[in-house]
């Protein structure tokens, strides 16, 4: 598996680096997510106007970079290692790889949006009622004269609080889980004053999310996004392709976490001696060195894979999301018990990356789901 980085691509994650080490800090960081916004609107604005990341991976027809899988990854485990906040993967990843399927008009107008910094746009997919499958939809769409009427609800939409579109799903014909008959569409937050209620909350790993109720949501015929009832491969896709963005953020993450261990390991004295001298907290360290060692190379496999057809595409994403999280598991609590007490607190970075982990488990399909689709997708 050959994965040497070009010349640009070294740029793109040393400039971002740098720029993370010196402009991101943790403590502003937690506190924007605790008690501000939940997020820092200059920094967003810095990632579009003076390092270009949130269309680095988008078509140049847009005004992105014309990268692909390969930039989205570097991004997302910077982004991992520094445990930003801002919604990358649920906008620059998941929403504009939707749009970008969905073809032109609002689709188009959108991304170019995305790729200035002017929207956020998220995705509600998720039901009271279904679980890990996004074909479970039981909001549906009906056809009013020159409108869209929407009716259901959705829960745990990431990032929502903050954006200004939401794309919902929605069930224009066929059954409740089948995957023909999903449509997909556009919502502006701003614009929707009746129909729409949103419940808004911050996560465990001081993200936000909302629960999404719809009643007679009353959209224009434009806010349908590609063909009627036939939403479900673009939505497919954006779910491994989101699965492989936070995949490599939880790389960036772990190594964060691997490195502050090994450090305190060497700082903290026991019975005359640094701790990180005992053979046995070595061996733990060593365990978790290759846990992300392990966890990087399954990226890589599924970045390699991200376009290809389906089936290699879901196949190798879901290898690379039950490596991680078992991975994401281990060295989180790990990290913790090599800390003590002092590992869960608030003072140390390292509870704010082991919440993030653990939350990073369970987004777009949980390490059990990915180990039964994998099993599911290679039986005879």
């Amino acid at each position: 598996m050959d994965f040497t980085l070009d010349h640009q691509q070294e740029l793109l994650r040393d400039g971002l680096s740098r720029f993370l080490a010196t402009r991101y800090d943790l403590d502003r960081s937690r506190t924007a997510a605790k008690t501000g916004q939940g997020w820092q609107p200059d920094i967003w604005r810095a990632f579009a106007d003076d390092l270009g990341i949130l269309g680095a991976a988008l078509p140049e027809e847009y005004g992105g970079g014309g990268g692909g899988p390969v930039e989205m990854m570097l991004i997302a485990e910077a982004l991992g290692h520094a445990l930003v906040v801002e919604p990358y993967v649920d906008t620059a990843v998941v929403a504009a790889g939707l749009l970008r399927r969905a073809g032109e008009g609002i689709a188009a107008e959108l991304l170019e949006k995305i790729v200035s910094g002017s929207a956020i746009v998220t995705l509600a997919a998720t039901e009271p009622t279904s679980g890990e499958h996004w074909q479970d939809v039981s909001t549906v769409a009906r056809c009013d004269g020159d409108q869209w009427v929407l009716t259901g609800a959705k829960i745990v939409s990431a990032s929502t609080p903050l954006a200004t579109h939401v794309l919902v799903t929605a069930r224009t014909s066929g059954e409740r889980s089948d995957d023909d008959g999903i449509s997909l569409f556009v919502v502006e937050i701003g614009s929707a004053t009746s129909g729409i209620e949103l419940q808004n909350y911050r996560t465990i790993d001081d993200r936000r999310a909302s629960d999404m109720t719809l009643d007679n949501l009353r959209l224009p015929a434009t806010a349908l996004l590609g063909d009627e009832g036939g939403a479900w491969p673009s939505l497919a896709q954006a779910r491994d392709e989101g699965a492989a963005a936070i995949c490599a953020e939880a790389v960036g993450c772990m190594r964060k976490v691997l490195a502050d261990t090994v450090e305190y390991c060497r700082q903290r004295q026991q019975f005359g001696q640094p701790i990180g001298s005992f053979q046995v907290l070595q061996h733990r360290m060593v365990d978790m060195y290759m846990e992300v060692e392990q966890s990087a190379a399954a990226v890589y496999l599924a970045i390699l894979n991200l376009e290809a057809d389906a089936a290699t595409r879901a196949r190798a994403v879901s290898v690379a999301k039950a490596t991680v999280g078992r991975a994401a598991q281990f060295v989180g609590q790990q990290a913790v018990q090599l800390h003590g007490g002092m590992g869960m607190t608030e003072e140390l970075a390292i509870g704010h990356y082991f919440k993030r982990l653990t939350a990073l488990q369970f987004e777009f399909g949980s390490t059990d789901h990915h180990v039964t689709r994998y099993s599911r997708l290679t039986s005879p």
